[in-house]
């Protein structure tokens, strides 16, 4: 496997490079845009699976579920009505352990994505919860091959990737990480030193698409395609450093990668069109002050011009 010692130049994602990319027809009904599963939201932080479900929903996933903290489920089920919403085991606390699989057995299989992360609060726990994750898989066998849903890996679920990566047989082929710098220092163990040899280094090391401050890795190796194994993104705005903006990047790939896009191309896709909100906010509201939820509002529109 590559080291990417010598890491290539990477590709500039553009509004020309994503129009001879297209994203997938729309379809004719929200059967055929793909299901997103999103596992998070602890009871005191149940606003970041929301955002990232509304953003999986603004990116064009035609179903979407949330698996939250069970004393959080309802809430968010009326905050975000276009969701189902359904209830996880939790501690005293209202965090969200890693039992009670079974009660979203149906959803598991069923998902074209899953997004794991967004909202949990404890690091012991989402390792926990990933633990059994990938034991049900493993379980089940025939998803060992690359066959299943792709799976978006963001915040604590992040850091918890660390200590079951030697379990991740199951996910190989369809993995998506999506951290800040800090969560890939976590993942590399180190501190960062070039970050496009690191993102790409952290792409090779877990056999997984990477987005990170605006670079875009896909693993190298004898199975990976013909696309180029680096790209960087050409916008974004500084207010993107904003509570939950993250939790929309997520959830914008997530949806984009449900709806039959490849992995690079959702990641490429998505990250593109977070920064581009950003711009587009800052234009009419300043360069700072704009919310999260914003975000996900300019995401039909910027798909729009560019897949036309």
């Amino acid at each position: 496997m590559s080291t990417h010692s010598d890491t290539a130049q990477p590709t500039l994602v553009t509004p020309s490079l994503l129009r001879v990319w297209p994203l997938p027809a729309p379809g004719e009904d929200k059967y055929s845009r793909g299901s997103v599963l999103v596992i998070g939201g602890a009871r005191a932080t149940p606003g970041a699976a929301l955002l990232a479900g509304a953003a999986a929903l603004r990116a064009g996933a035609g179903k979407l579920t949330l698996a939250v903290a069970e004393s959080a489920a309802v809430q968010v089920g009326v905050a975000l009505p276009e969701c189902g919403a359904t209830g996880l085991p939790e501690t005293a606390s209202g965090s969200v352990t890693g039992e009670g699989l079974d009660l979203i057995s149906s959803y598991l299989d069923s998902a074209d994505a899953i997004l794991v992360g967004p909202g949990l609060d404890d690091p012991d726990l989402a390792e926990d919860l990933l633990r059994a994750l990938l034991e049900r898989e493993a379980a089940a066998g025939d998803k060992n091959d690359g066959g299943g849903p792709a799976v978006v890996l963001d915040a604590f679920a992040l850091g918890a990737l660390v200590n079951v990566q030697d379990r991740c047989d199951p996910w190989k082929g369809r993995l998506i990480l999506t951290p800040n710098p800090k969560e890939a220092e976590i993942l590399l163990e180190r501190d960062l030193k070039d970050l496009p040899a690191d993102v790409a280094e952290i792409a090779d090391r877990y056999q997984a698409v990477v987005s990170c401050q605006g670079l875009i890795a896909r693993p190298s190796g004898p199975d990976a395609p013909e696309e180029s194994e680096l790209w960087k993104i050409t916008t974004g705005y500084g207010g993107l450093g904003t509570s939950g903006s993250g939790d929309v990047l997520a959830g914008a790939i997530a949806g984009l990668r449900a709806r039959g896009t490849t992995g690079p191309q959702a990641a490429c896709w998505g990250t593109h069109l977070h920064a581009a909100a950003a711009d587009r906010l800052a234009s009419r509201l300043g360069p700072l002050g704009f919310l999260a939820r914003e975000l996900a509002d300019e995401l039909p529109a910027l798909m729009l011009e560019l897949n036309t």
